[in-house]
């Protein structure tokens, strides 16, 4: 699967485009700007880009109200086929924002629901609609919004002509724009059968179409499996990664690691893989999360080493600061260009290690050495070895440990490192070392 060897870039269009937030309905081509960030993406190294919402809706996409065309304030379907054009021919992968669990009322079927109450042929598409209730918006009938907001509209996914027109969509969305797979919003909450008959249905348009679900809790086994979702969001790593620094307790994160991809036969996850992330659009910006600065490169070292996709939501590469109580609209900006700088350079270059090492894309976790300021673990694949180092303290730290090879070459920058001359790890280091 292509996804399990690529580096996804994050970009929440709306936000991205600097689009109203109400829908006004003027027509503005602003999803051509991502053309100008290509070759940004590129020197990132990412080669995949997941677009949050960019289909018709009441305001921050995740409302729709027309599956099968682009939102008026991001442009046409036919800007959008030029810039996901752009992209695969630069070799960039495209994934879209799949949201099936509910839809915005500005959705025509339920705009008829509203007009022709019982009458209505799109009565069986809702989850449940009640007419003998109402709703806080006074419609003269009760329906179910997701987790209590009636702006988004839940449907009923067991309804036949529902399904036919979503996958109808996606098929349009494939033919159209040659969409490479779909991150399922809320996944969660989404009915099983219809997760599997999604991916019978996608895998038929395209043998290597990628499913992603959005996962928080619990175990993401019960939707990612052979049947059904190919990966899953990794929100408890994502926990895990910034308490870590902010604690200076690499045991957290370690933790999370082993229970996940441990070399027990209980482990979770072994030989999957999640989708890695220290921040996105529904979060606060790590730079902003983190109560030292210099981890930040840090963390990004953690999130590519660790086993997973790993994904840079779009502004955090170069360490762009939002705080989620400023609201969501804070942590979607429109910038003018992309910046570049060190932790960008970085970025860059954990990208590049990522997709060239079959150990790091592929490989096995155990821990190495694990202190509260410190960690090293390895990832093994057949004919390859990385260990993965970190040093949080600002102090050095020597480093006593088996490394099961003489020497070995950083992944990050190239030089070569010889263990028995013993491991001295600086102050706030990360290194990718390949061994020999």
């Amino acid at each position: 699967m292509w996804a399990f060897e690529s580096v996804f870039y994050q970009i929440y269009p709306l936000g991205f485009c600097g689009a109203p937030f109400e829908n006004d309905g003027v027509l503005e081509h602003r999803i051509l700007k991502v053309l100008d960030w290509i070759p940004h993406m590129k020197k990132l190294g990412t080669n995949a880009v997941y677009f949050s919402p960019v289909f018709e809706s009441d305001t921050h996409g995740y409302n729709t109200r027309d599956y099968r065309k682009i939102d008026v304030r991001l442009g046409t379907n036919e800007d959008f086929k030029q810039v996901c054009d752009a992209l695969h021919q630069n070799g960039i992968k495209v994934v879209l924002d799949g949201v099936f669990n509910h839809a915005g009322r500005g959705f025509g079927p339920f705009c008829d629901v509203l007009r022709n109450r019982e009458n209505s042929p799109y009565v069986g598409w809702f989850h449940r609609i009640a007419f003998d209730g109402n709703s806080n918006y006074n419609d003269g009938l009760w329906y179910e919004g997701w987790e209590g907001n009636y702006d988004l509209v839940k449907l009923n996914l067991h309804n036949e002509d529902l399904i036919r027109y979503l996958f109808d969509s996606i098929r349009g969305w494939v033919e159209e724009f040659d969409i490479d797979g779909l991150r399922l919003d809320v996944a969660y909450s989404l009915d099983e059968n219809f997760v599997r008959r999604l991916r019978e249905f996608t895998g038929g348009l395209k043998p290597d179409f990628f499913l992603l679900g959005e996962m928080l809790h619990g175990d993401y086994n019960r939707l990612m499996n052979d049947a059904m979702l190919h990966s899953a969001t990794n929100y408890e790593c994502y926990k895990g990664l910034f308490s870590s620094f902010n604690s200076m307790n690499m045991f957290e994160i370690n933790h999370s690691l082993m229970r996940q991809f441990g070399p027990e036969n209980w482990t979770l996850y072994k030989g999957k893989h999640l989708l890695s992330f220290v921040d996105n659009h529904d979060v606060t910006r790590v730079a902003s999360i983190l109560t030292n600065e210099k981890h930040l490169p840090l963390i990004y070292a953690l999130a590519f080493g660790m086993p997973g996709i790993p994904c840079v939501y779009y502004g955090s590469e170069w360490g762009e600061k939002a705080s989620k109580n400023q609201g969501d609209p804070a942590l979607r900006p429109c910038f003018e260009k992309p910046l570049w700088n060190e932790l960008t350079e970085l970025v860059s270059k954990l990208s590049e290690a990522k997709k060239h090492s079959h150990a790091l894309n592929y490989g096995a976790f155990r821990s190495v050495l694990l202190t509260n300021r410190q960690c090293i673990f390895e990832r093994r694949a057949e004919n390859e070895r990385v260990l993965v180092a970190i040093n949080a303290d600002e102090n050095p730290f020597e480093a006593r440990f088996d490394a099961g090879c003489a020497g070995a070459v950083d992944l990050i920058t190239g030089q070569t490192h010889d263990f028995t001359s013993g491991t001295v790890l600086p102050g706030y280091s990360a290194y990718f070392w390949k061994c020999c």
